[in-house]
Formats: C-alpha cells, sequence, structure tokens
C-alpha cells in the first residue's frame, strides 16, 4: 500500500493528528508525519509539541500518497495554507483524482486552492465561508469522491476510520473500531 503523509504546523489539533496517525497505523496502512517548516518538533494548538518524521520537500515526493490528510486546529490552518509547496502537493494530487482529507478548520485550505468546487464537504462551524463553491453539508464526516472532511476534534475517529475504509474496506475499519471497543 502506498504511504500517507499526515502534515504538521505550528498550531495543528492534536487530537485530528494523533487520532488519524493512530488510527491508519492500526490499519496496517504506512503513514508519515511531515513538518511544513525545516523544523522537526511541531506544537499544537494546546502545547503539546510532537516530533514529525519528516521535513516538507518538493511537492513531487507526496505524488503517489495514498493519503495528503490535513489536521486542523488555528494557527495550525493558517500555517498550512501559507505553505507553497504544500499547497502545490494538494493541487497536484486532487487534479491527479487521488484522495485528500482534511478536517475541522482545514477544508478552508482546499477551498481556498478551488479544490472542493462542485463538491460536498464540511467543516469546523464557522469556517463554511472558505468552502469555496462547495456544498456545505453540515455532518461530521463527508466522503464525495476523493475528498473527506471532517468537523472537528470529536470527529476525528470517525475522520480516520473513514479514510481506513475508502483504503482498505469496509471490512477493515470495522476490524480496526471494534478493537478499539467502537
Amino acid at each position: 500500500m502506498k504511504k500517507s503523509y499526515v502534515f504538521l504546523a505550528e498550531g495543528f489539533e492534536e487530537i485530528e493528528t494523533i487520532s488519524v496517525v493512530d488510527i491508519l497505523r492500526r490499519a496496517g496502512m504506512p503513514v508519515e508525519t511531515v513538518s511544513v517548516t525545516s523544523e522537526k518538533i511541531v506544537t499544537g494548538a494546546h502545547g503539546v509539541p510532537v516530533v514529525a518524521d519528516s521535513c516538507i520537500g518538493d511537492e513531487a515526493l507526496y505524488a503517489d500518497a495514498e493519503w495528503l490528510v490535513l489536521p486542523g486546529g488555528m494557527p495550525g490552518m493558517t500555517n498550512l495554507a501559507a505553505c507553497t509547496t504544500l499547497c502545490n502537493a494538494l493541487k497536484a494530487h486532487a487534479e491527479a483524482g487521488k484522495n485528500t482529507a482534511a478536517i475541522c478548520a482545514s477544508p478552508s485550505v482546499l477551498g481556498k486552492l478551488g479544490l472542493l468546487a462542485g463538491r460536498k464537504a464540511t467543516c469546523y462551524p464557522g469556517f463554511e465561508a472558505n468552502l469555496t463553491g462547495a456544498s456545505v453539508t453540515g455532518e461530521r464526516c463527508t466522503v464525495d469522491g476523493n475528498i473527506t472532511t471532517a468537523n472537528g476534534p470529536s470527529s476525528a475517529t470517525a475522520f480516520a476510520l473513514a479514510l481506513v475504509e475508502q483504503s482498505m474496506g469496509e471490512k477493515v475499519a470495522q476490524e480496526v473500531a471494534a478493537g478499539m471497543l467502537l
């Protein structure tokens, strides 16, 4: 299976990051956390420092990914949106019809890049105006083809399981959920 990348920027939402990485790995999916700066230590919105597996490189490194995942949080979302390399990788990935996921405030990044036009999407309340061209569902987790969005920390588990289901099937997602007593 191809590797998935979870991008970390200063101010990321810790629950949305760690839950997603943990659940994807429980499913047997290779996952790499990537700092969007030259520093591997990235501090979350609530002061939790996390050591990323790598620092951002050329966008071509992410071209063959299973998933490009954007955790939310503030100012994490703003810092993700400011990373030109990441934005270029997201655009190329989406144009190739590959899987992209964002939770909380971070669907705003996809919206600002025009990647949600004509799609259904959800986000943290108050960020709906940033989902340019999207039909905002208000759901906890919305899957529209190769783009998956979720609304916030309480949806992180459902969001991650949706990614597992899309990549590995419903049975694997159910097995992971059962192992977590969900």
